[in-house]
């Protein structure tokens, strides 16, 4: 987004080639009236301030990945597993930059930052082989002139909402799996860690992974509700996976 640099204020050396300040919905950097601060856990500094998303937003990222559900699910499975090889690759050759990023806003020190990167970036590994393997079945009928055939489809839209501690891995595991199997997803990562979460989106881009398929709705935790209701209640949205607290389900 245009006015990134009018809004980082920290000391921190955050990589500009993959800190965005803007949520993504259908390959787009949007921008919004309103924005939130976010801050060093360890020593409260702000990094800067990002795009709330509302409840608007939110409904346009479910519509755009509904939009990109088509053309992505008939896409041949050996082009998903390509496209998520390269962006497990990507995060590997990016690993210090998300490494650095994740220690920002998560106040993880900074080696375990790097472990959970390669922890995450396993994930796209494994389900871009896995995306080579989603096989059918042929079921025994019970009359001879029968056969039955199980033939595996995507359910479309997937909302992911993930927590703060492993703001890449809980993402990536989800996202993983989803993409291969020709889902696309709507991603609401937590508002203290929403900077990973867009990181990712940039390498999902320059992976070649399809515009719509991969949306982030960042929301500050006034809007969360807001945000957390359309993904939970839009017709368009077919499947929820939340990892989080008690407390954060309810809100």
């Amino acid at each position: 987004p245009g006015p990134a640099a009018a809004r980082r204020s920290s000391s921190w050396a955050l990589p500009a080639s993959l800190v965005r300040w803007g949520g993504l919905v259908g390959g787009r950097w949007v921008e919004t009236p309103a924005v939130f601060p976010v801050q060093d856990p360890a020593s409260g500094e702000e990094l800067g301030r990002l795009a709330d998303c509302g409840a608007a937003e939110a409904r346009e990222a479910v519509r755009a990945a509904h939009d990109a559900g088509s053309a992505w699910g008939r896409l041949p499975a050996k082009e998903r597993s390509v496209r998520l090889r390269r962006w497990y690759e990507l995060m590997i050759e990016n690993k210090d930059e998300l490494a650095t990023i994740i220690t920002a806003e998560n106040g993880k020190p900074l080696k375990e930052a790097q472990g959970e990167i390669l922890y995450s970036a396993s994930f796209l590994e494994w389900f871009a082989e896995e995306a080579r393997r989603v096989y059918g079945d042929i079921i025994p009928a019970s009359a001879k002139d029968r056969r039955i055939l199980v033939l595996k489809q995507p359910v479309g839209v997937a909302a992911i909402i993930t927590p703060w501690n492993f703001p890449s891995a809980m993402i990536t595991r989800k996202v993983g799996a989803a993409l291969a199997a020709g889902c696309t997803v709507v991603v609401k990562p937590a508002e203290d860690t929403p900077l990973s979460a867009l990181a990712l989106g940039e390498l999902a881009n320059q992976a070649g992974i399809p515009a719509g398929v991969y949306n982030v709705v960042p929301c500050s935790r006034q809007q969360t509700s807001a945000v957390g209701e359309v993904l939970c209640t839009d017709p368009l949205v077919a499947k929820i996976s939340f990892t989080g607290s008690t407390a954060t389900g309810k809100v």
